[in-house]
């Protein structure tokens, strides 16, 4: 199979060329960036683009998102950087995620400009809400027989791991999985996350596994935590425009 960093690379000019826009940012979003993919995981391409500023003085408006191509291999997908700024708003945790996956395939001076301005909208209560709300949901629909697919639990850890992270220090949390291993954490629930790491890598993602008691323990614990800490929190969202608008006019003014 042809390298698939530069398959990547080729689709992403492909879409510039077919589209007519500037790709500012192109990451890996999804497992590969976590750290805990599988073999057989497929790539999750994620981008931030920019039309030409006349495109944005239509009246019959583009589509703000791109879906370019998903298959077994590479599930390729963008926003517009209008919907990314109207996101960055509402305080979307998505989009700090992409700005700080480990995994870049393209990420321009002028993105890194727009993200050092844009990422004081990060707000704790509704990236709480969301994280919580991930682990709560792979809790129920994933979590419940007598046995489970070992990849389903870190679809709960990281998003309670993250949890604590942003409690603890009020900022973006990272994107990999073994920077949250670096909160202080129980001996006996590190101690079963090495083991359920370990289990992983000789276990198909498909494979169905028996319990591990402290890992369920903690989850189905922290989901109530969690729920208790963020329903007392205060909206801290940002309210005002002003600096996404300037943001936005800036950079019509250099594409």
């Amino acid at each position: 199979m042809q390298d698939i960093g530069k398959r990547i690379q080729e689709k992403l000019l492909e879409i510039e060329e077919k589209e007519n826009v500037t790709i500012l940012l192109a990451v890996e979003s999804g497992s590969r960036a976590w750290g805990f993919a599988s073999a057989d995981s497929d790539y999750d391409v994620r981008f931030i683009y920019v039309r030409n500023k006349n495109d944005y003085l239509k009246l019959d408006e583009y589509k703000d998102v791109i879906e370019w191509q998903l298959d077994e291999v590479l599930d390729i997908n963008g926003w517009d950087l209008k919907k990314a700024l109207l996101q960055f708003h509402r305080g979307n945790v998505t989009l700090f995620e992409w700005s700080n996956s480990p995994i870049v395939y393209r990420k321009t001076v002028l993105w890194n400009e727009i993200y050092d301005r844009a990422k004081v909208y990060f707000a704790k209560k509704p990236a709480i809400y969301h994280y919580y709300g991930t682990a709560q949901s792979t809790l129920k629909g994933h979590l419940q027989g007598e046995q489970v697919k070992y990849k389903k639990y870190f679809y709960a850890l990281r998003p309670l791991l993250v949890c604590r992270y942003i409690e603890q220090y009020e900022t973006v949390p990272p994107v990999l999985f073994d920077d949250l291993l670096k909160l202080t954490l129980p001996a006996e629930l590190h101690h079963g996350i090495d083991k359920l790491l370990e289990a992983k890598k000789v276990t198909d993602e498909k494979d169905w596994n028996s319990h591990m008691p402290v890992i369920m323990d903690f989850i189905k614990s922290e989901v109530k935590e969690q729920k208790r800490l963020v329903d007392a929190m205060e909206d801290d969202r940002r309210r005002e425009w002003d600096t996404l608008n300037d943001i936005f006019l800036d950079v019509l003014e250099k594409v």
